[in-house]
């Protein structure tokens, strides 16, 4: 009787009825990424009722991340997102099984944690992960729904839906660090991953009940300045396909210039950990925690090889800080990290922490 009441707008759909709620309610959907994409496909996916929700994501909250992902608060900062996510989503509907991953998809846990799913909604915004994804449904016959932002723009599309085509028919290499910036990198209207993370979970429930027009070879380019939709068609390529299945697992593409193993959290430090922190953004570049060294400024290499501690880098987005640590690591330095959160929560962090042991470079 609860079912049916909460439900009842479902239910009454003649598309739907309580054959096709039963189909939502024994679905299970991963959303990779408890970020501005995967919130609201979380929240409307809870309340859809679909049976059993996985929601991975290493990351912590930070204040920049309110203005998008509105499931968090003032009082979740520097939370876990995928802890505090949960118990966002079981006040939403008690009824839904919430499964939490507190981590990030690596190659060695992909099938893993993919196999047991039905759906797999990529809410991340780094091309290691997407691709992995990618290849990981490919092996696992999994569909991918696909969202992705910039600026005022969105971009939907679902992949592996009925042996259709893949992401890499659409996008076959990754892009080269800093040829595609991130949200985080030249921001994102609020709104956007909004809208784009409900039109995954439209796609998602679609796929569960079989219904309507699936977005499979289809990508859906979405402008909110124009009011401009616009709908492209793409073909399966199978010599993509077959190659994943010929390799049997996810092709690397570390050697892409992907920065993963090169960046570390806030939330991956220690108070006590003696640091030594060099600041890449140049003078005008206000308000500085400290005065350390601008990326076009030289950096004693010599000091950098013989240096103990870790050696941290930060900007205010971490595209020249990926820049300088990639150059860093080329010349021999092998503790070198660039910091994925900005100088703003940087700040923030060392308000908190006012004993730490960083030191300047």
């Amino acid at each position: 009787m609860i079912m049916e009441t909460r439900y009842q707008r479902h239910i009454q759909l003649s598309e739907i009825g309580p054959n096709g709620q039963e189909k939502i309610k024994k679905a299970k959907v991963l959303v990779i990424g408890a970020g501005g994409l995967g919130c609201p496909a979380l929240q409307y996916l809870t309340a859809a009722g679909v049976g059993t929700l996985g929601i991975m994501d290493p990351d912590h909250i930070s204040i920049s991340n309110l203005q998008r992902q509105i499931i968090f608060n003032e009082n979740d900062l520097g939370k876990n997102k995928v802890l505090r996510a949960k118990k966002y989503l079981k006040t939403l509907n008690p009824d839904v099984k919430v499964l939490t991953f507190p981590f990030a998809l690596t190659h060695e846990n992909a099938e893993q944690y993919i196999s047991v799913f039905d759906i797999i909604i990529d809410g991340t915004d780094n091309f290691y992960t997407r691709y992995l994804i990618s290849d990981s449904c490919i092996l696992l016959n999994k569909v991918m729904v696909y969202g992705a932002l910039y600026k005022f723009e969105g971009q939907v599309s679902v992949f592996n839906y009925n042996k259709g085509p893949s992401y890499r028919c659409l996008f076959p290499y990754p892009p080269h660090v800093g040829e595609i910036p991130n949200c985080s990198e030249v921001g994102v209207l609020g709104v956007v991953p909004g809208i784009i993370g409900v039109y995954q979970a439209t796609e998602a429930i679609k796929v569960i009940l079989g219904l309507g027009e699936v977005l499979s070879g289809k990508l859906l380019c979405v402008n909110l300045l124009s009011h401009q939709n616009t709908l492209l068609d793409f073909e399966k390529n199978q010599k993509e396909i077959d190659q994943i299945k010929k390799q049997g697992k996810a092709i690397p593409i570390e050697n892409q210039d992907c920065f993963v193993d090169f960046e570390l959290s806030l939330f991956q430090l220690s108070s006590e950990e003696k640091i030594k922190w060099i600041d890449v953004r140049e003078d005008y570049e206000l308000p500085r925690i400290s005065h350390l060294n601008p990326l076009s400024s030289s950096v004693s290499l010599d000091l950098l090889l013989s240096s103990k501690q870790k050696i941290i880098a930060f900007c205010q987005t971490g595209t020249r800080s990926r820049a300088f640590v990639k150059k860093m690591k080329n010349k021999g330095v092998g503790n070198c990290f660039s910091l994925i959160e900005g100088a703003a929560e940087l700040n923030e962090w060392v308000k908190k922490n006012m004993n730490y042991n960083g030191t300047k470079i």
